[in-house]
């Protein structure tokens, strides 16, 4: 009987799981939840996932699988991953289970091979990277504490800072000053200080100002468009810094480019870090990634499995249907 897999990606917002076999056919998906330890306990979280897990397995007629491959989100150290492994080796949901954060499935879904740098820049920014000889290179992203700036909640946070003293007289003028608070059909960025400060703007509703803070860099403002190059700058940083760890600086080697920021193609930022990359890997070969983290995960359990490339074609035809 061909192995079986049971691929997660479960990130803060939802929850993805795929059944495949090791031919690369897909026996069951289904989605669920978000996936937050630690804001809800470790018990909780995996309750969450279990739902979603257990949906999959009853449509695949399975109550097990040979392997686990679980791309999770907030496990960013390696004995995270660990106590995630050990939650998930007590599901009896397979045989052996392997863990990784989840930027390493936005890596592989884009890649043939397990062999590139992504950089992900969703409400955070996180890199990780992947060598053929099992290497990997990544960083904390945990924000400041860690040396990250940006990420869709970074740059809300920056465009406010600006927009506020602007506003006051502490800093240059800008227009998102204007735009930001008008967002919210607010009359100044006084107005929506308090709004944010007295709750009646959810602080989860901070993130619709990061599109906004793009369209008026779009519309030539200079300060927003600080903003926006200083985002290029950190994504760079880190692809450079992940390809030279594994010795990939010096030859072609893909740096995908994923999550809401990167994949919403904003042509300044997008353009910004090409630009860059072209002065300081010049070899390096971006590419914005639009499939789906979970393909990334069952390509990972592939590999463990030892599928070959005609199973990983069937398994990305089946996505991009």
């Amino acid at each position: 009987m061909t192995a079986r897999v049971l691929a997660i990606d479960a990130g803060n917002s939802k929850t993805d799981v795929a059944i495949v076999t090791a031919d690369g056919e897909v026996l069951a998906t289904a989605r669920g939840g978000g996936f937050r330890p630690p804001a809800v306990g470790l018990e909780t979280a995996m309750g969450v996932l279990s739902d979603t897990v257990s949906r999959a397995l009853t449509t695949a007629g399975l109550t097990c699988v040979d392997h686990v491959s679980a791309c999770l989100a907030n496990a960013d150290f390696p004995v995270e991953e660990e106590q995630l492994a050990t939650a998930l080796r007590a599901r009896a949901w397979g045989a052996t289970v392997t863990v990784r954060n989840d930027t390493f499935a936005i890596l592989r879904s884009g890649v043939t091979e397990p062999r590139g740098v992504a950089v992900v820049c969703g409400a955070g920014i996180n890199c990780v990277g992947m060598h053929p000889d099992g290497r990997t290179a990544r960083f904390p992203a945990l924000g400041r504490i860690s040396g990250d700036w940006g990420g869709g909640w970074g740059l809300s946070e920056e465009a406010m800072w600006h927009a506020s003293r602007a506003e006051d007289g502490r800093g240059p003028a800008t227009a998102l000053a204007t735009t930001l608070p008008a967002h919210f059909g607010l009359p100044s960025m006084y107005a929506l200080i308090e709004a944010l400060h007295l709750g009646h703007v959810a602080q989860p509703h901070r993130h619709e100002l990061t599109p906004v803070l793009f369209a008026t860099a779009a519309d030539g403002d200079p300060i927003a468009r600080t903003i926006v190059d200083r985002q290029a700058e950190e994504v760079v940083s880190m692809a450079v810094v992940a390809l030279t760890r594994l010795d990939l600086l010096d030859e072609p080697a893909p740096v995908l480019l994923g999550g809401g920021v990167l994949a919403a193609r904003h042509p300044q930022l997008n353009s910004g870090i090409t630009g860059l990359l072209a002065d300081r890997a010049p070899k390096a070969v971006p590419q914005v990634v639009t499939a789906s983290p979970v393909l990334g995960a069952a390509l990972l359990g592939l590999d463990s499995v030892g599928s070959g490339e005609g199973a990983q074609g069937r398994l990305r035809a089946h996505f991009a249907g």
